[in-house]
């Protein structure tokens, strides 16, 4: 058994340090929703290598990761 529940979201992802590419559950992902693009990504830890990758999340991706029930984090402005 891999832990993978019958019909749960799986999404495909890449690692920029391993070059491996993968899919992982939504319950191995986390959103960060911030005021801006430059403050709005997903990240994961590489099951192959183990780095932690962050990357931009632009409205396709957040409308895609949050349907698939990604935990999400919305960070405030502190202005």
């Amino acid at each position: 058994m891999d832990g993978r529940v019958p019909g749960a979201a799986l999404f495909k992802a890449a690692c920029p340090d391993c070059r491996g590419r993968f899919e992982l559950a939504a319950s191995a992902l986390r959103l960060a929703i911030g005021g801006s693009r430059r403050t709005t990504f997903y990240s994961f830890t590489c099951p192959d290598c183990g780095s932690a990758v962050r990357k931009p999340a632009g409205e396709r991706i957040v409308e895609l990761l949050t349907g698939g029930g990604v935990r999400t984090l919305r960070l405030h402005s502190t202005v």
